[in-house]
């Protein structure tokens, strides 16, 4: 075995009993997909605490720095988790260092020019439906998107992925097999749906007290969830599975610098996918300026923005948010370590994919479409990737 295998082995080690720990206070998860699961299960002795995952980490940062470049991806999620369990510690980094060190990007907002033309893509977008800006925009695109009941939603969405399987297989080369058991939740936390699991086997959550259920919603989350998430993390598993000793992290962690590309990914999939239905466009669209709106909250809160202008500066943008929506978007990427990194993906990270699908050459957009369902890329690597996929077309 190699050193970079032998760091990696001892990274994901690390990881995994963290993930125990956690799990057994009642804490949050560390790992969220295993893209390299043990053959025959078995529990992580934990560890002692929070402290010693953070030291463990500190020492396995020199050791990447020690080996050099061929450890660089690795040294990557070393800081990321190095990062975020010095978060639960109590350390709170300034948004800039700590989104560097997390999610690999920059905590840098957008011009005021850019976030209007994405507005006024979405309001298009919208108007083509038939539904209008302003306060009842929301009450109105669930209307015409034929709500149904989540446990229509649970047996829709599998069956959606199915009809949309070959497509995007053949966009992407992937012959990556998967199995997904939905499993409906009613939860008080953040998010409406959420993917887990381990090698091919994909539990899909949806949180009943938060989603809502439309047929359009039915095309978009089956795409975002199992055709963009599920089969990214079981097409990583059959490369693992293939080369045992990929230079990566296998175990992923939404507090990683990977983010950026998947939840990017997942909310642009139907631009690359679906170009020609309206009203999952115009979703997706929406999707990009409401994103956009988000990242500006997430940086104002954390940069001392009074909260009243914040508020009031969503309420200009957005005007159908209620205060409970806007509450919750400022505390969750202020007050929770997890979410005040993890969260800035998914703005960052849809923006890059948009311009992606908007603007690239089609040869260009497949071939990153099927490098990021290879492996797992940073937004560096991903940018540079772009870059690289542009200029051999020329």
């Amino acid at each position: 075995m190699g050193e970079v295998q032998e760091l990696r082995d001892q990274v994901e080690a690390l990881i995994r009993r963290w993930h125990v720990y956690e799990v057994d206070r009642g804490g949050r998860p560390v790992i969220d997909f295993d893209c390299s699961p043990d053959r025959a299960p078995r529990r992580y002795r934990p560890v002692e605490s929070r402290l010693e995952v953070y030291q463990e980490l500190t020492r396995l940062r020199a050791t990447a720095a020690e080996i050099g470049s061929g450890a660089r991806q690795i040294g990557e999620v070393i800081r990321a988790h190095r990062a975020y369990a010095g978060a639960l510690l109590g350390r709170r980094d300034p948004l800039y260092t700590y989104l560097r060190d997390t999610q690999g990007c920059d905590a840098e907002g957008w011009p005021e020019e850019h976030i209007l033309q994405v507005r006024d893509l979405a309001v298009k977008a919208l108007e083509g439906l038939g539904v209008r800006w302003g306060r009842d925009l929301n009450r109105d695109l669930l209307a015409l998107e034929q709500p149904i009941t989540g446990e229509e939603a649970a047996e829709l969405i599998p069956a959606a992925a199915r009809s949309l399987e070959p497509v995007v297989r053949e966009l992407v080369r992937s012959t990556a097999k998967y199995s997904v058991r939905v499993q409906p939740d009613d939860v008080d936390d953040f998010w409406a749906y959420w993917l887990d699991g381990a090698g091919q086997d994909v539990r899909l959550r949806i949180n009943q007290r938060y989603a809502t259920f439309t047929m359009v919603q039915v095309r978009q989350f089956a795409l975002h969830e199992l055709l963009g998430h599920a089969l990214q993390y079981a097409s990583y598993t059959q490369v693992c599975a293939e080369d045992p000793d990929v230079p990566w992290v296998r175990l992923m962690s939404v507090n990683l610098p990977y983010q950026f590309m998947l939840e990017g990914l997942a909310q642009a999939l139907p631009l690359f996918v679906t170009p020609s239905d309206a009203a999952l466009v115009a979703r997706v669209r929406l999707a990009h300026y409401l994103q956009l709106v988000r990242g500006e909250l997430h940086l104002a809160v954390n940069a001392g923005v009074p909260l009243i202008e914040c508020a009031n500066h969503a309420r200009a943008r957005v005007p159908y948010w209620t205060d409970a929506t806007i509450s919750d978007t400022l505390t969750e990427r202020s007050a929770n370590p997890l979410l005040r990194s993890y969260l800035w993906s998914y703005p960052a990270g849809l923006d890059w994919w948009a311009a992606l699908a908007d603007s690239a050459d089609d040869q260009a957009r497949d071939r990153v479409l099927q490098a990021v369902y290879r492996r797992p890329l940073s937004p560096v690597q991903l940018e540079r990737l772009a870059g690289q996929a542009t200029s051999a077309l020329k």
